[in-house]
């Protein structure tokens, strides 16, 4: 008897949205960036490895810069086995509305699969923004995919609005804290994590993608954020 296959392939696998969201300001300029560039360019093995464990997913990665207004980095989902990370540079303002509203278009059905786990977005910033973020967040905010996307923020340095963070998670445990080079790298490595924890098995991930609310996997998650005891404090940003 021939080998029975499920609808849209063998394993049915679906789409997992992983996106960077990076703030390239005049702020950032330096080792912040820099820090920023390395670090994710060493997690793309980890995350590779991650997915090649997780057939239940296919893991799509993207990249959106925001400084004076924002923009794609990586055009459209480009598979983990094939994403390459762009060196980013700073210079500018800090337009996060305007990165809100770039998600946003990037969130609907389509070009969204309604097949899709829900989505992870990673955001990190070190300011404040300099234009109007509330509507084009709101508005992300709203949408299917935005209510049940896991939100993880990076706040860089001192200087970073962790309230205006925290809007954006809206969970206060996954705005993580990153005050030196160490322990931004630990950050966006664990971060890197997060679409793998999503990759659950068929029969959980239904259930996740059909929460109309908050993504359950946020409480696994919260408890696995690292402790930053070990990292020596060397420059405080």
């Amino acid at each position: 008897m021939g080998e029975m296959k499920r609808p849209g392939g063998e394993l049915a696998s679906r789409p997992l949205h992983f996106f960077w969201i990076v703030d390239c300001s005049g702020s950032m300029y330096g080792e912040k960036i820099g820090t920023v560039n390395h670090a994710i360019q060493s997690t793309i093995p980890e995350m590779v490895s991650a997915a090649e464990n997780n057939p239940n997913a296919q893991l799509m990665i993207r990249t959106l810069k925001f400084s004076t207004g924002a923009s794609w980095v990586t055009s459209n989902p480009v598979n983990v086995e094939d994403f390459a990370w762009d060196d980013l540079e700073a210079g500018g303002v800090t337009d996060l509305g305007k990165a809100f509203e770039l998600l946003a278009a990037q969130l609907t059905i389509p070009p969204m699969s309604d097949r899709a786990l829900p989505p992870v977005l990673v955001l990190l910033s070190d300011g404040q923004p300099t234009d109007d973020y509330k509507k084009s967040l709101a508005e992300l905010k709203k949408l299917p995919w935005g209510k049940k996307a896991v939100k993880i923020a990076i706040s860089i340095g001192q200087d970073a609005d962790d309230d205006v963070l925290l809007e954006f998670t809206g969970n206060r445990e996954l705005v993580l804290q990153a005050n030196n080079a160490a322990a931004l790298t630990k950050m966006i490595k664990w971060a890197s994590t997060a679409a793998s924890l999503v990759s659950a098995p068929a029969s959980v991930a239904a259930d996740l993608s059909e929460q109309d609310g908050a993504n359950p996997v946020i409480v696994d998650m919260g408890g696995r954020i690292p402790d930053l005891d070990d990292i020596q404090e060397g420059d405080v940003w």
